[in-house]
This record gives structure tokens, C-alpha cells and sequence, in this order.
């Protein structure tokens, strides 16, 4: 298990290194930890976001847990050594298209969430976002228009491979559900997103029993918020699947909950939280370190082949949710370490009720 650790900025090396904790304490067979740089960290090291090194170790990896990159002490920079291009770098580099982000109501937790706690209790949802196209990686720029005024334009694309290989990958995640696969696009108005919903529809035909319907993003975000238990699976493009995914954590009740996977063809990932860098809190001992020990279960399911770890790291943290554990995000007290603590007093009252 060659597992590459990218803790990056912010809180990302606090709650990594509590992921790292729940996994050393796992036990797990042929268990191999390397670190490397990344986003500001990086830069202010090596002068890059993405350093030859730390590719060089993702690359060689079975998998990637991934803290989180960003530093307003950066937003001076060109966008190409911002710190964000470290996350966009290894998405394009290592090829990593798809993006697979749960989101299941905590019943201990129903009371944290903005919606009313019968329609948060219902939520168990997949997000499918694609990532590797879409106005992110598109042309960009500035320019002058036939006034004199600047613009700037990013470009909006998808090719039908692109499509069906994402629609493919949330068809297949369906299947293992409860077989309904929602596709969200905006195809009343956008050129990419009709050709979206035509490759789907196209896909489709080899899925006979996932029943498939399409939604425009903005009834979607819509639904998310006025019946979130309806959706089953969610795909869609790049930006529309950022935006939905953290509402989707919100409507369940905190950011700091929900983990992530990032896949490539060969089942290589990258693992990692979706609450961001949170400079406002970093150093302060805080953060919640629930989301990034999640995506680590994650990591050790989908690319690790270690199912039954991945069980008992998220068996040990519904546990100490319902044992009161909180953080700050959550209406609590305990800071970063303390939940890392009970969580691993879970994992090893697992141990003593198998004893």
C-alpha cells in the first residue's frame, strides 16, 4: 500500500495528519507513507505549486491523500504557480477524471443541518463530477473588445469521449445503488450541455436497469435543498459538480464531513476533504478532521482493495459522533487532535468488543 501524503496548506496539515493516525493505528500490511509538497508550501519551497519531486512520488503511488492547497498570500502570483494548479496539475497529469463525492445524512448529526431534520434524515446521495474538461481547463484569457474594454473568457468544452466516460462511471455507480442516475446539464441554453445530454442518453442504452432522467443545474440546486433523498446519483460537468457537491455538504450539515475520491482508468486515486485550506482557522488546532479520515476509507475501498478497513474507519466515526464528539463546525468543543482521540477510542473499542 504506497500511499502518497500531500498535506498542503492550511488546515491540510492538521487533519492529515489525524487521517494518518486512524491509518497507522489500522495495522495494515505493507503500509507505506511519503510525503511531498504541495500549493503554497510548495511554492515557497521550490518556486513551483507542483515541484518534478512530488509528481514524481504521486506517480509512483497506489494512491494520493490530499490535504488542501490555497493562500491568499499567493493571490499576487500568475495563475500558473497559484496553488490551486497543484490539484489541477495532478488531475491532468495523472489523469484523474472522475470525481465521486458522497454525501449520507449522520443520524447523530440531522439536527446540524440548515434543512428540516425529516428531509435531511433522508439524504444518501453520489455526486459524479467530471473533471478533467469544462471551462477549468478550457482556453482562457483576456482581451480587448471592439470598445476598448478588457474581457476575460474561459472556454466551456466537453468531447464525447469525455462524456462517456464520466456517464459510464456514474451509470456503473448507479448500478451498485439503488439504480436511478440523475444527469444535470444546462441544455436549454448551453451548446456543451446538449451534447452532454445526448452522449448520456447514448450511454444509457447499455444500462437498461438504471433509470435515467436529466435535470437543469438550476432546478437541481433547487431540489437539493427541497427534496435531497429523491437523487440517488448526480453526474455532471466540472463546474456545475463543485458548486452542487458543497451545497450537498451543507444540506447535510457541515463541509468538514464530506470525503472525496478522484480516479483515474487504472483505479490510481486521489483522496482528499472538500472543505479547502480555511486559512481563517489554520494553526488555531480546530479544524474537523472527520472529512479527510472519511476520504482515507475512501482511499483504502477504491484504490487499496482493503474494504473491510474502510468499514471500521467509518463504522469508528459514526461512533464517536454518537458518543457526543464534536467540533466547532458541529456545535462543539473538542479541537482537531481530540476528535483524531475519538475516533481511534473507537477503532480500539472495536478491537475489545471483537476480543
Amino acid at each position: 500500500m504506497k500511499i502518497a501524503l500531500f498535506a498542503g496548506d492550511g488546515i491540510g496539515p492538521e487533519v492529515i495528519a489525524q487521517a494518518v493516525r486512524v491509518l497507522r493505528a489500522l495495522d495494515l500490511p505493507g503500509l507505506s507513507l511519503t510525503e511531498g509538497l504541495v500549493g503554497a508550501a510548495a511554492w515557497r519551497a521550490t518556486g513551483h505549486p507542483l515541484p518534478n519531486e512530488t509528481l514524481a512520488i504521486a506517480r509512483a503511488s497506489d494512491a494520493i491523500l490530499f490535504g488542501a492547497v490555497g493562500d491568499f498570500g499567493c493571490d499576487h502570483l500568475e495563475r500558473h504557480l497559484r496553488p490551486e494548479q497543484a490539484i489541477l496539475g495532478l488531475r491532468r497529469e495523472l489523469g484523474l477524471f472522475a470525481n465521486l463525492r458522497p454525501a449520507k445524512a449522520i443520524p447523530a448529526l440531522v439536527g446540524n443541518s440548515a434543512l428540516r431534520p425529516e428531509v435531511a434524515a433522508a439524504i444518501d446521495l453520489l455526486i459524479v463530477r467530471e473533471l478533467n474538461g469544462d471551462v477549468y481547463f478550457g482556453e482562457k484569457g483576456r482581451r480587448a473588445t471592439s470598445a476598448g474594454l478588457r474581457q476575460g473568457y474561459d472556454l466551456m468544452a466537453y468531447d464525447e469521449a469525455e462524456v462517456s466516460r464520466i456517464a459510464r462511471t456514474a451509470f456503473e455507480a448507479a448500478r451498485r445503488r439503488q439504480g436511478r442516475l440523475c444527469s444535470v446539464d444546462k441544455a436549454n441554453v448551453l451548446e456543451t450541455s446538449q451534447l452532454w445530454r445526448d452522449v448520456v442518453i447514448e450511454v444509457a442504452a447499455d444500462y437498461p436497469e438504471v433509470e435515467l432522467e436529466h435535470m437543469y443545474v438550476d432546478n437541481a440546486a433547487m431540489q437539493l435543498v427541497r427534496a435531497p433523498g429523491a437523487f440517488d446519483v448526480i453526474v455532471t460537468g466540472n463546474l456545475f459538480g463543485d458548486i452542487l457537491s458543497d451545497q450537498a455538504s451543507m444540506c447535510v450539515g457541515s463541509i468538514g464531513l464530506l470525503a472525496s475520491a478522484s480516479l483515474n482508468e487504472g483505479g490510481q486515486g486521489l483522496y482528499e476533504p472538500i472543505h479547502g485550506s480555511a486559512p481563517d482557522i489554520a494553526g488555531q488546532g480546530v479544524a474537523n478532521p472527520l472529512a479527510t479520515i472519511l476520504s482515507a476509507a475512501m482511499m483504502l475501498r477504491h484504490s487499496l482493495d482493503a474494504g473491510a478497513a474502510a468499514d471500521r474507519i467509518e463504522a469508528a466515526v459514526a461512533t464517536a459522533l454518537d458518543h457526543g464528539a464534536r467540533t466547532r463546525d458541529l456545535g462543539g468543543t473538542l479541537g482537531t487532535e481530540a476528535m483524531g482521540d475519538a475516533v481511534l477510542a473507537a477503532l480500539e473499542q472495536q478491537g475489545s468488543l471483537a476480543a
